[in-house]
């Protein structure tokens, strides 16, 4: 069939045919003696998979490798995703912009972005967040509003941290988050800072206290998602990192911390 043929069946433009014979993604079957290009019947599904993939803007490079490889598209079409969402925020963040600049005119200066903090306020902020957030986890009965300053806090703290701290800083800011919302029965947020926690540890090469702390998080944040059995693996890792720890104390608060965690049976 001709290039208008192809066109006309795939949803595509015999200029965006032409193209994508020049860059090599969808060769015709035969090009004539008069340069005329010419597609077998069965290039009708690729060019239609092409039309589909940029009618979502996904990039050529990544288009070619869908047609390379079919077990990648469901990767490709997860990373476009994560682009047009971060389009559509830039796009929100710059409607609220022109709402703010009709209400209150443009000669008015904006905040364009936060201030670096003085090192040493920004480390105690860190640490009192930290703190606070710790007496709100200690306290028996929280209202709604607690356990929203609750997380607040915790990732404020994190967030902090990592301006000023080292990973040993990183590692408990996640820790505290994956506390936090396993008090709170959330599991995949729990997990998932339970794992960022372990990842700094792993990555800085940090034991002792810490990386038993790790595996203890995973340990509860499995326990809450109803996983009993890698609860169990992860709380026998967090006793073989126990045996690094040097002090008794953070040891044994280590082993009253693994008592707590849903489900547990003690078994050390």
């Amino acid at each position: 069939m001709s290039v208008g043929q192809l066109a006309r069946r795939a949803g595509l433009t015999a200029k965006a045919l032409r193209h994508y014979d020049r860059i090599g993604l969808l060769r015709p079957d035969l090009a004539d003696a008069a340069g005329y290009r010419w597609y077998a019947v069965e290039q009708v599904a690729v060019a239609q998979r092409i039309a589909v993939l940029r009618s979502v803007d996904v990039p050529i490079d990544e288009i070619r490798r869908c047609l390379d490889d079919d077990a990648l598209v469901n990767d490709v079409l997860k990373e476009q995703r994560r682009r047009l969402e971060s389009r559509l925020t830039r796009v929100q963040r710059d409607l609220h912009t022109l709402d703010h600049l009709l209400e209150d005119g443009w000669e008015k200066p904006m905040a364009t972005a936060l201030e670096p903090m003085d090192p040493q306020a920004e480390r105690t902020l860190a640490a009192g967040l930290f703190n606070a957030t710790w007496t709100l986890l200690e306290k028996e009965s929280r209202t709604g509003e607690e356990d929203a300053a609750m997380v607040h806090m915790a990732h404020a703290s994190a967030h902090h941290w990592h301006q000023i701290g080292k990973a040993q800083n990183f590692a408990r800011g996640e820790w505290q988050c994956s506390r936090v919302y396993a008090q709170l029965r959330r599991a995949e947020p729990s997990l998932h800072h339970a794992q960022r926690c372990l990842d700094i540890c792993r990555d800085s090469g940090l034991g002792d206290f810490d990386l038993a702390f790790a595996y203890e998080a995973l340990a509860r944040g499995h326990a809450i998602a109803g996983d009993p059995e890698q609860a169990r693996t992860c709380t026998e890792q967090a006793l073989a990192a126990a045996e690094d720890i040097s002090e008794d104390d953070d040891r044994e608060l280590l082993l009253t911390d693994l008592e707590t965690i849903p489900g547990q049976t003690r078994f050390w």
